[in-house]
């Protein structure tokens, strides 16, 4: 069966009247047992055996929990389900897979308690007991902490290296019970005589096995070397097999595990990747999962943090103070800081006095510092007063912080000392120039901006004079001073501060808006050549006008933008420049875009060139032999009639219409979509009315439909065109559409074609809905109204038929129609 095969059958069973659904499961009783076999994870034989071949059944489990169904199967104790539910995949509510055994762990337990272990299928070669010494970590972990050793003497040798001695105790325990005789012992000896690495975790053990062989109570032998509470909660040991098979079963701690016996267990056998059990790539390191509990002693979190420092600072449950001021190197003092510092301070489980007291280097400590957090900030701030507003302070502050090995509270002391053994300085040290565009600050710079920030206006004000060009421009871009501190810099700097702010293409629309109220002709030019600019912003600052109002000539900054051979300006803002009028402007982006692809493009360059310079700025334009010679001819003609400029404008009225808008689009000569874009990229919208009416007309080229539906302004009938045709593993438009409420599930119901197409559509986007229409809900909620629509269709047309519902299912693989059209269809052909 195919997905849409299931997906179907399920919802027919879903949709029908109770006895017509039984009737058809029975019909379909095979499709139907290839449907639970794919939702439980287990082989249809198995499925059958389970079900008795009970359709009614079998319909009833399609819609029950399948870990409640996975567990009564498991209440069977049968090892060939054993063996299946070791493989199984289940699928969640969501169709994802799902390891039945890992996400419900609880399955295990039901199974071996049901168990008849003198059933031979459990040791066969395929039988699960051998499959469980090759599995990965957490079916791994699952055979170790549910006695799977002393099931049997090569469970013994395989798992005792990763339980500890207690678990290994009971583990002979069992086997002595299940088998009633020492005899497992001695096939054990056997064993570890030819491979003593069997007990290499546990020398004791073959000396154990030994004295139980001729002890008179072997039983009672056993018992006496066996700690009476140590690991005896399933719980603990269940933890324990997670932490060596690398498996994240445990985030927490259980209740009463005490530290001491993980660590005998790591002086035993170390809890290291090396160590694991399998080699199961998706397998943690233990000494990771193990600092993620509460309480983790110091040593192994230290050992943790020599071996991964990056993952054991991000993943550690507690980072003590002590840790930060041992002397790490390098990546491992990074890590801390940037995975610990932070978290440890937010929670309140590191004191920001102590740290910049305490903590060093101080750089690295002032970078991780979260000083978004306000008690943070105010500590920051509060050290920072020593600095005062005198410039010399900050200045030598910056010109030692990189070099400072001390805290935070020894570097400004250091910095304000007036008679130190070391100059002093008073301008800034190593001064650059702003860059363009701007790069994001490197060393100390960020570091020292992060905490310049921090401290009042009064004192930024008076500093920010003294900074180079460069620290000023990553203040501007980077950080956000208050406009006080932005005017005391542009102030101190002049406008070419502002031109070097306006270098950056991500500014924040505040700061954007700031710069673009300025009407300064270098800051818009630079804001042209780097900046983030809409069209229409492009537009008005080609065409000279400002935004106080009026107008001034285009600047000769700007013109340098546009001459710069560096420059790589996006088309879409050079287009924005037709409509210019300034000849020396329509030149330039003329002759970068070499050509214009509409021709109501170059009519609006010549209209709008004529209308603010008059014919001589026509010719002038036309001179350079930027334009079709066909078109330049005709133009010069026109220069000398005295109606020209109105026919011209005559001439673009016409190519702007929609008529020939839509005639460009069905040019046979380039691809839709390019024609589409080229469209858009020279300022011009697609003629949504026109192309509707062509749709209605049938004249409407389906390949221009389909690279017409991804646009957001796409109008909804030609949506609905597409769904004629509508793709049957989805689209962007359509999940677009139906999330903005363009299309609605109704749409795809009753509109959409193939009808596999609309089925798989209505459940892959079944969360997409118009905005206040209700979504999917579970059972018990107030369904869509497109639920009860395909109930009215199907009780319409299908009615209690089982002939008719099975003969919409057989049809459906192949049928072109719509839903509703299938529904028809199958009841027609049944009578």
């Amino acid at each position: 069966m195919s997905d849409s095969s299931r997906s179907a059958l399920r919802l027919a069973l879903g949709l029908a009247e109770p006895a017509t659904a039984d009737a058809l499961a029975e019909r379909l009783q095979r499709h139907l047992l290839a449907l639970l076999s794919d939702r439980l994870g287990l082989p249809a034989e198995i499925v059958d055996d389970l079900m008795g071949g009970d359709a009614a059944r079998m319909r009833a489990a399609l819609e029950a929990d399948p870990v409640e169904w996975l567990a009564a199967a498991a209440r069977t104790g049968d090892p060939s389900v054993g063996r299946a539910l070791w493989n199984a995949e289940y699928r969640a509510d969501d169709g994802s897979a799902v390891r039945a055994l890992v996400d419900a762990p609880g399955l295990l337990p039901v199974l071996l308690d049901a168990a008849d272990f003198w059933d031979a299928r459990w040791y066969a070669d395929d039988g699960m007991l051998k499959m469980a010494y090759d599995a990965d970590g957490p079916l791994m972990s699952l055979a170790l902490a549910h006695g799977f050793a002393g099931l049997s003497v090569l469970g013994l040798g395989a798992f005792n290296a990763y339980l500890p001695p207690p678990a290994v105790v009971d583990a002979c325990l069992d086997l002595l019970g299940l088998w009633g005789t020492v005899e497992p012992f001695a096939d054990f000896l056997q064993l570890h005589d030819q491979a003593p690495t069997m007990s290499a975790c546990h020398p004791w053990l073959p000396d154990l096995l030994r004295a139980a062989l001729t002890a008179p109570d072997p039983e009672a032998l056993l018992r006496r070397h066996r700690p009476t509470d140590e690991w005896a909660d399933p719980e603990h040991r269940s933890a324990l097999a997670a932490l060596r098979c690398g498996y994240d079963a445990f985030p927490t701690k259980p209740d009463g595990l005490d530290w001491e016996l993980i660590r005998r267990e790591h002086a035993r056998l170390p809890f290291c990747r090396a160590n694991l059990p399998t080699h199961d790539q998706w397998a943690e390191d233990p000494l990771l999962l193990l600092v993620r509990w509460e309480g983790c002693p110091t040593e192994l979190l230290e050992e943790s943090l020599r071996n991964d420092p990056t993952e054991t600072a991000r993943c550690a449950a507690e980072l003590p103070f002590e840790v930060f001021t041992r002397p790490w190197e390098g990546d491992e003092r990074k890590a801390l800081f940037l995975y610990g510092l932070e978290p440890g301070i937010r929670a309140g489980r590191l004191s920001v006095e102590r740290v910049l007291a305490e903590v060093g280097p101080a750089e690295a400590v002032l970078t991780y510092l979260p000083l978004d957090h306000e008690p943070t900030r105010k500590a920051l701030a509060h050290h920072l007063d020593a600095l005062g507003a005198d410039p010399a302070n900050w200045l030598t502050f910056y010109a030692r912080l990189s070099t400072a090995r001390g805290s935070v509270t020894e570097l400004i002391a250091d910095a304000t000392a007036p008679h130190g053994p070391r100059k002093r300085h008073t301008t800034w040290p190593r001064a650059v120039p702003a860059q363009f565009p701007p790069e994001a600050p490197a060393h100390a710079r960020p570091t020292f901006l992060k905490a310049f920030a921090s401290v009042p206006e009064e004192v930024q004000c008076a500093v920010v004079p003294h900074f180079d060009a460069r620290a000023v421009q990553q203040l501007l871009v980077f950080h956000d001073p208050s406009p006080t501190v932005r005017a005391a810099a542009v102030a101190a700097h002049g406008t070419s501060a502002q031109v070097a702010m306006a270098a950056w293409y991500a500014l924040a629309d505040e700061k954007l808006q700031y710069l673009l109220d300025l009407d300064d002709p270098a800051v818009d030019a630079t804001l042209f050549r780097y900046g983030r600019l809409d069209r229409a912003e492009s537009a008005r600052i080609l065409s000279g006008r400002l935004r106080s109002g009026g107008s001034r000539p285009v600047p000769a900054e700007l013109l340098a933008a546009l001459d710069d051979p560096d420059a790589d300006h996006a088309r879409t803002r050079l287009t924005a420049g037709l409509g210019s009028g300034d000849v020396r402007v329509a030149r330039r982006i003329l002759g970068r875009l070499r050509t214009l692809h509409l021709p109501a493009s170059r009519l609006r360059v010549l209209v709008a060139v004529w209308e603010h310079g008059g014919p001589e700025a026509v010719r002038e334009l036309l001179a350079t032999g930027h334009l079709p010679v066909t078109l330049r001819r005709r133009t010069q003609k026109l220069l000398d009639e005295p109606d020209g400029l109105e026919r011209l404008r005559a001439e673009l009225a016409a190519a702007e219409s929609p008529a020939a808008l839509l005639a460009y689009l069905g040019e046979p000569t380039a691809r839709p979509g390019d024609r589409l874009r080229r469209l858009r990229s020279e300022g011009l919208a697609p003629p949504w009315g026109a192309l509707v009416a062509a749709r209605a007309a049938g004249t409407l080229d389906g390949a221009l439909l389909a690279a017409l539906l991804p646009a957001p302004d796409c109008p909804r009938p030609l949506l609905l065109a597409g769904l004629e045709t509508t793709p049957v593993h989805g689209a962007d438009w359509l999940r677009h559409a139906l999330g903005d409420g363009r299309l609605t599930h109704t749409d795809l119901l009753t509109r959409s074609a193939p009808a596999r197409a609309a089925l798989h559509n209505l459940q892959q986007y079944a969360d997409l809905h118009r905005p206040g229409e209700p979504s999917d809900e579970p059972s018990g909620e107030p369904r869509r109204p497109v639920c009860a629509r395909a109930a009215d269709l199907t009780q319409e047309h299908l009615g209690a038929h089982v002939d008719a519902w099975a003969g919409c299912l057989q049809l459906l693989p192949t049928f072109t129609g719509t839903l509703p059209e299938l529904l028809v269809k199958a009841g027609e052909l049944t009578g």
